[in-house]
């Protein structure tokens, strides 16, 4: 008996014990899920939402878009529209900030124009971040066949050898033959201008094919290629049956340095000639109105002068100025819708003798002086020395003047 009510006492006391475990044990768990539970669903106060809610909001929002199939597109169009507009500001930043840098590069010159394929100094000059000022650069328009012509003007009115370079280094003066290459590169013709440079350093090549035909496009080339070769206040073309008075010529461009664009010159409106075969023969004449029509004013072709203003704007904008068949033509109708001053001064295109000489001793002494009949001097080889020696200036007339 003893015995049995000891392992009774036991068997009780030790069922109590695990009863009270129990308790424990289920308390414990108890206070455990509910500490997990609030941890779960407690809003934090950092930087963003606990896991559970971005899960939570992630399905709630696939099913709102499931459910608003229009919302859905409406919200896609406005993220397309935002990524579209950005890609167009970024686009347009891009293009801005070209076009200024290319202005910058044009406004200083840093490079010769494509056209040209001579450099001669300019090359040093253009190296250095301040190029050297000139007050003008001439151009004598010339052609293979024209080597009497130049040798005519080299022993008249264009100095040579020491005092071409004092008037370039004292005066600011430039003056040069303006010449293209043959239709093949490289032939007889081009070798025999090679020689003659080599002699006499006076001629200024452009990346151009010579022809009659193509002197509105020599013209636009050799504007483009002076004005980045020199830095001048006045670009001049000349043909090479003209004669010209240096200082006269200087002192009229000097009136006018004040004016930022201006074109100078003796202006003419002459007929659009329609009929073909006939001389300056315009292909293009039904742009300028029906029969008898008039050209617009424009400087007449044997000489004229531009600002360097003027002469950038052709640098510019040289791919897309359109060629008429008269190159004069072209200049004007390149200069016309432009906020340009055009100057019609007659001294620019006095007679031969006697008119430039009559002129002369009267005190008005001409700049250039030519025969219209020819758009020229009627044979100039033999007769430019005469007209030199009638109405030519005084050989230190131009050493003289400060422009």
């Amino acid at each position: 008996m003893p015995m049995k009510n000891r392992g009774g006492g036991e068997f009780a006391s030790r069922n109590a014990f695990s009863r009270s475990w129990v308790l424990l044990l289920c308390l414990g768990s108890f206070c455990a899920g509910m500490f997990f539970t609030n941890r779960m669903w407690m809003v934090p106060e950092g930087k963003g939402t606990s896991k559970t809610f971005r899960v939570a909001d992630a399905q709630r929002t696939i099913k709102s878009e499931e459910c608003n199939p229009e919302r859905n597109a409406y919200n896609a169009g406005i993220s397309q529209n935002s990524r579209t507009q950005l890609s167009i500001q970024e686009l347009n930043h891009t293009i801005a900030d070209l076009e200024r840098k290319l202005a910058a590069a044009l406004e200083d010159n840093e490079s010769a124009s494509n056209g040209s394929l001579t450099l001669d100094n300019s090359k040093t000059n253009d190296s250095t971040s301040k190029r050297q000022k000139y007050f003008m650069v001439i151009g004598i328009n010339t052609a293979f066949n024209s080597r009497k012509r130049r040798d005519s003007i080299r022993s008249t009115w264009m100095p040579q050898g020491g005092n071409r370079k004092k008037l370039e280094e004292e005066m600011g003066i430039i003056i040069r033959f303006v010449i293209g290459h043959s239709s093949t590169s490289g032939g007889i013709l081009d070798k025999t201008v090679a020689a003659e440079e080599l002699t006499n350093k006076d001629f200024l090549r452009l990346n151009h094919v010579e022809g009659y035909l193509e002197l509105s496009g020599k013209t636009k080339t050799y504007f483009a290629t002076a004005v980045a070769m020199w830095d001048a206040e006045f670009y001049i073309k000349v043909d090479d049956d003209v004669h010209v008075n240096l200082a006269t010529l200087g002192s009229i461009l000097a009136a006018h340095r004040m004016k930022p664009r201006v074109y100078i010159g003796c202006m003419k409106s002459g007929p659009v000639l329609a009929q073909k075969g006939v001389k300056y023969h315009e292909p293009e004449h039904w742009i300028f109105g029906g029969e008898r029509n008039k050209y617009f004013r424009h400087a007449t072709g044997q000489l004229y002068a531009i600002s360097r203003e003027l002469a950038k704007y052709i640098l510019k904008n040289q791919d897309v100025l359109h060629k008429y068949a008269n190159e004069d033509v072209s200049l004007g109708s390149w200069l016309i819708g432009l906020d340009v001053e055009h100057v019609d001064d007659k001294k620019l295109c006095c007679g031969t003798p006697p008119d430039c000489e009559v002129k002369g001793q009267s005190g008005h002494p001409c700049a250039a002086s030519f025969d219209w009949k020819c758009s020229g001097i009627c044979e100039s080889v033999e007769r430019i020395t005469e007209v030199h020696r009638r109405c030519g200036e005084d050989e230190n007339a131009v050493w003289s003047r400060r422009f």
